[in-house]
Order: C-alpha cells, then sequence, then structure tokens
C-alpha cells in the first residue's frame, strides 16, 4: 500500500474511535444508570476491534456501538456482489457500527453505521470508498419524532447539495426493506454506500456529518419519551415487531453478512439483536390502534420533509 491511502485509513481510524467514545459517553447519560462495557477482540485473518454493549439500563434495553478494523487478502463476497472487479482484491475495512434497543415502546430501536473500505490489487491503484447511514425504526407512531429524525438528515446533507438527501433518504427505504413483508424495516434516514466521486475530503466530511448527526437525531427523541408510561399489550407489540429487526438483519443485511463471511467476531456482529422478541400467526392489528396506524402510515416510504 502507498503512504496516502495509510495516511487516510489512520485520519479515518482516529475519527471513529473518537465517535464511538463520544456516542457511548452521550448515550450513558441519557440513560443515566446503565454502562458500556468493552471487549477488545483480534481477527485471527488479520485486525480486530472493540465492542460496547449496555445491558439493563434504566432506558436502553440493550445497545451495542462496535468499533472494527478489519483487513485480508480478499474480499468477501458480500462485498463485491454489486462490484464484480473487486473479486480478488486485499482490503482493509474500518467502522463504527451500533444498534440501541430501548426498553420503552415509545421509544424508537435505532441504528446506525458510518465505514471506509480501501481494496488493493498489485500493480494497480487502490480503490477507495465511505459508506454508513442512520434509520430509525418507530413501534409506535408518533410524527413529531420521526419529522424531527428526518429535519436533521435533511439539514446534515444540505450542504453538500440540494439532491443528497432525496438521493439517500429513497436508499435506505429501499435498502431497509423486508420484501417478504412487503413492509419497510421502519421509517428510514439516510443510506449511502461506494462514496467515492466527490474525492477523498469532502466523502469523508459527509461521513463525518452523518456519524456526528446521529446523536443530534436520535437522542431528543429518547429524552422526550423516556418517561412516557406504557401498558404490558404494548410491550408486546414492540417485541412482537422486534422478530422484523431480526429478519432483516439475518436474510437482507449486507452488513451482517460481511462481518460473518470475513470472519468477523460473532457475538460483535450479533449485538444488534433485540434481547427478547417473539413471533406470532398471522397478527392483525385491531381496527383503529395505534398498531394498524403504524402499518398503514409508517412501514411504507413517506416524504417526512420537503
Amino acid at each position: 500500500m502507498s503512504d496516502k491511502p495509510i495516511i487516510e485509513l489512520e485520519k479515518v481510524k482516529r475519527y471513529l474511535l473518537k465517535l464511538q467514545d463520544n456516542i457511548c459517553q452521550t448515550l450513558e447519560l441519557a440513560d443515566g444508570k446503565g454502562e458500556f462495557k468493552e471487549d477488545n477482540w483480534q481477527r485471527e485473518q488479520g485486525g480486530g476491534g472493540r465492542t460496547r454493549v449496555l445491558t439493563g439500563g434504566a432506558v436502553i434495553e440493550q445497545g451495542g456501538v462496535n468499533f472494527s478494523h478489519v483487513f485480508g487478502g480478499m474480499l468477501p463476497p458480500s462485498a463485491t456482489a454489486a462490484r464484480p472487479e473487486l473479486a480478488g482484491r486485499s482490503f482493509q475495512a474500518v467502522g463504527v457500527s451500533l444498534v440501541i434497543h430501548p426498553h420503552n415502546p415509545k421509544i424508537p430501536t435505532s441504528h446506525a453505521n458510518v465505514r471506509f473500505f480501501i481494496a488493493e490489487k498489485e500493480g494497480e491503484e487502490p480503490v477507495w470508498w465511505f459508506g454508513g447511514g442512520f434509520d430509525l425504526t418507530p413501534f409506535y407512531p408518533i410524527e413529531e419524532d420521526v419529522v424531527h429524525w428526518h429535519t436533521v438528515a435533511h439539514k446534515l446533507c444540505e450542504p453538500f447539495g440540494t439532491e443528497v438527501y432525496p438521493t439517500y433518504k429513497k436508499w435506505c427505504d429501499d435498502y431497509f426493506y423486508l420484501k417478504h413483508r412487503n413492509e419497510t424495516r421502519g421509517v428510514g434516514g439516510l443510506f449511502f454506500d461506494d462514496l467515492n466521486e466527490w474525492g477523498f475530503e469532502r466523502s469523508f466530511k459527509f461521513m463525518q456529518a452523518v456519524g456526528d448527526g446521529f446523536l443530534d437525531a436520535y437522542i431528543p427523541i429518547v429524552e422526550k419519551r423516556k418517561g412516557l408510561s406504557f401498558t404490558p399489550a404494548e410491550r408486546d407489540f414492540q417485541l412482537y415487531r422486534r422478530g422484523r429487526y431480526v429478519e432483516f438483519n439475518l436474510v437482507y443485511d449486507r452488513g451482517t453478512l460481511f462481518g460473518l463471511q470475513s470472519g468477523g467476531r460473532t457475538e460483535s456482529i450479533l449485538m444488534s439483536m433485540p434481547p427478547l422478541a417473539r413471533w406470532e400467526y398471522d397478527y392483525q392489528p385491531e381496527v383503529g390502534s395505534q398498531e394498524e396506524i403504524l402499518y398503514k402510515e409508517y412501514l411504507h416510504p413517506r416524504t417526512w420533509v420537503e
């Protein structure tokens, strides 16, 4: 590897380690009780990471914030499916990925990740790209929260061009879609991948805007909703809807596939799973209920901000 990609990789890595610290500290403050426990791990084929998990908090039932830097002699199939010309290249991948499962069903589950790849081949220029995004999975329809989430997403995209938010919002809606259920996983947000056409500095700045924007988007929702009461029936519905999260992660999620195919640490890869979930045969929401509103108005792509 030439010096320049190494310098770029180290710059991204420093930012991501700091981002992991900042997100964990802020989530602990919002929770008020729980603390993240850290596991440092090594990958046999090259690299490793530090996984931080909070369980049994006052607000967060289980949440994980994972940093990883892995490398190897050949990109796994999930990374080359859309770009077969990269098959056989060695790679380095560095990123932060998180999933937060709150206890209260009035607080949505949230997910975010930001990542940087370099793929190399002897005698050819390194190929690099950024990817990431964040998305929100509410269990109960609180429109104010979803509008806030998308307003933050829209604002962080604005400095990079008027087409960025609608493009990456649509990509998010399309990506987090359960074809076998004919519904979205939640209300979306932003999703981008293979970003390099802006050049390194501008692409890196956008990745940072997304990484930093997650807390701006999520923490105000947590603070507003963490004191709300809920019924056993609402908790039961939350656990049922969490099943959709499991289905998506195990059937469609490219990040999960990449981690497993590249020999990553299984416990860290599957930290995204909820601590409790349930399935029910042929569930149908009651007519006129909040649950029916979620199905009818929130689980299909929709314009939340102009």
